[in-house]
């Protein structure tokens, strides 16, 4: 299992990233939590297999449609098992 935690700037909020976040991770089956930054990036922990993490990832670097993404950030994080799904905090 990995975890990591991203930070994703760019054009993030206001155009649905979290939600399409959420959406994504649940359909590779991640668990972790998404939330905006008062800063306007969007920071992320998730968990999962490799090829989950790699993939939930790559998809953030495109993020949803309306969305600019210019950088993402990843710090690796020693794997909880805590949580059983992906989930948007405020």
């Amino acid at each position: 299992m990995r975890r990591i935690r991203a930070i994703v700037t760019g054009r993030v909020q206001g155009v649905s990233f979290r939600a399409a976040t959420e959406h994504e991770a649940r359909r590779l089956g991640v668990v972790g939590w998404v939330r905006n930054k008062p800063d306007g990036s969007v920071e992320l922990e998730a968990e999962g297999t490799d090829d989950k993490i790699a993939a939930l990832l790559a998809w953030c670097h495109r993020g949803p449609s309306a969305a600019r993404v210019d950088r993402v950030a990843v710090d690796e994080l020693a794997p909880t098992g805590a949580e059983r799904e992906f989930d948007i905090t405020y």
